[in-house]
């Protein structure tokens, strides 16, 4: 667990949900999930977008890096596509990457004004996280998180299983997201630990540890 941490609660996607709007107090609502693959981001993320629909009455829109990737090398390009183009305030949007054809396909317009949920691995980062009303980082014990992603993805992923793990790695040691999250969650045992101090566009926590 990272320094700055706070307390450990369970936690439902409503709870995120409703500490996302308190946090918005009036600015954009975005929400960036970050976390190891397997973790449980996407599903995370669908049942965030439904909340956040409930409480605010906007159709939320969501990203999910999945389909920004430009193939299983791609996560540092993903990145970077957050910060210059899916989070821009003119004409935001990112391109969608065709996996089986491997190439860049359909520009996706975004709403510049509208509620936004981002989840991917290379989502947070200290320039997106200043965009952020909530920034999350989910993880889970890697056993658990290889299964998940092999049951979910199929035998296609397991032989790049480590080169992928290896982008992470690498996105967790430049950019820290666990450190510059408000909540890491553990979307398996629903628990949570919250850092004390209070989610906000302006806060950002510098990074002081590796993940």
């Amino acid at each position: 667990m990272t320094a700055g941490m706070g307390r450990l609660t369970p936690f439902e996607p409503d709870d995120l949900a409703a500490a996302a709007v308190e946090a918005a107090r009036g600015r954009r609502l975005v929400v960036i999930i970050d976390g190891r693959s397997g973790a449980g981001k996407s599903t995370l993320a669908r049942d965030l977008v439904r909340c956040l629909d409930r409480r605010t009455g906007w159709a939320v829109q969501s990203v999910s890096l999945d389909h920004v990737y430009p193939g299983w090398g791609g996560l540092a390009a993903a990145t970077a596509a957050v910060a210059d183009t899916i989070l821009r305030e003119t004409a935001p949007g990112y391109r969608t990457y065709d996996w089986e054809a491997q190439h860049r396909t359909d520009w996706i317009a975004l709403s510049p004004g509208d509620p936004l949920v981002i989840e991917g691995a290379g989502a947070l980062t200290g320039t997106t996280a200043m965009t952020a009303s909530l920034r999350v980082y989910a993880d889970a014990d890697e056993r658990t998180r290889r299964s998940a992603a092999l049951a979910r993805d199929g035998a296609a992923y397991e032989p790049w299983w480590d080169v992928w793990a290896a982008q992470e790695r690498a996105h967790f040691a430049t950019h820290h997201p666990a450190v510059l999250a408000d909540v890491i969650v553990n979307p398996v045992t629903r628990l949570a630990w919250w850092a004390d101090r209070p989610a906000a566009p302006c806060q950002v926590v510098q990074p002081i540890s590796s993940c």
